[in-house]
């Protein structure tokens, strides 16, 4: 029976994503920051274990606990919403260490066990953002277009071992945490510079009157993650939800 082992499982993408591997019979270790927050229901299958991907001490216990991983799904990351002139430095720095070298470090982690045995998957996932420029998410879609290049040209390197990597490119879904947290942000003027505050809340309120047009669902993106860690004919840039599909279409 096949491993998976999924960061950020406490809520949205990666939630679901536990639930859609458990679903298909694989054995799951699904790793977030606090374990005690899990929803996830009690399974045979499934390992819930601690780990922060900006910690290597963190990731060597997380990897050493799973055992042999077939598949690694980097889901874990900060979503961020603000101008370039209202991110600070630590703050940049930061969503880069959890969106870009957290998968790395995972990665790393992951692939001389995979490479031995000549067999495994990484799916990284990414953001539709990345298809076309984006107000106020400059500094985030920085972090997942980079992620994209990382894949890219990790497959190449590691297709002669037998290893695949896929990116997952997630539509607008309002009600994960990174939604919440950027309605939050920009409708309370939470941190804006004041020549942008004006700005940023038509941006938003525009984000929100499209709340009524069908978005992507965590099980779009659950569903998108299982077909990149199985499909070996899977694209390398795999949209989830209806407005990425169709942003990837318009490309």
């Amino acid at each position: 029976m096949q491993t998976v082992l999924i960061t950020g499982c406490s809520t949205g993408f990666g939630r679901e994503t536990a639930l859609e591997f458990l679903d298909k019979g694989w054995n799951v270790v699904a790793t977030m920051r606090d374990p005690s927050a899990s929803t996830l229901p009690a399974a045979g299958r499934l390992r819930v274990l601690p780990l922060d991907v900006t910690d290597p001490d963190s990731i060597a216990a997380a990897v050493a606990a799973a055992g042999p991983v077939d598949v690694l799904v980097n889901n874990a990351g900060i979503g961020w919403l603000n101008a370039i002139e209202g991110t600070p430095m630590e703050t940049a720095r930061r969503i880069f260490d959890a969106n870009l070298f957290g998968a790395v470090a995972m990665m790393q982690a992951v692939l001389p066990d995979m490479r031995e045995r000549r067999t495994g998957a990484i799916v990284n996932v990414g953001s539709s953002s990345t298809y076309k420029p984006l107000p106020l998410l400059s500094v985030y879609r920085a972090s997942k277009a980079a992620l994209n290049a990382l894949t890219e040209s990790a497959d190449l390197e590691l297709a002669r071992f037998g290893i695949r990597a896929r990116v997952v490119l997630p539509g607008r879904a309002p009600s994960t945490a990174f939604g919440d947290s950027a309605r939050s942000q920009v409708m309370g003027s939470g941190g804006f510079p004041e020549p942008y505050a004006d700005f940023a809340h038509e941006v938003m309120t525009t984000m929100m009157a499209a709340d009524d047009e069908p978005l992507t669902t965590a099980r779009d993106v659950a569903e998108a993650i299982y077909r990149a860690a199985t499909d070996p004919d899977c694209p390398m840039m795999l949209p989830a939800g209806p407005d990425a599909i169709a942003w990837a279409t318009e490309k």
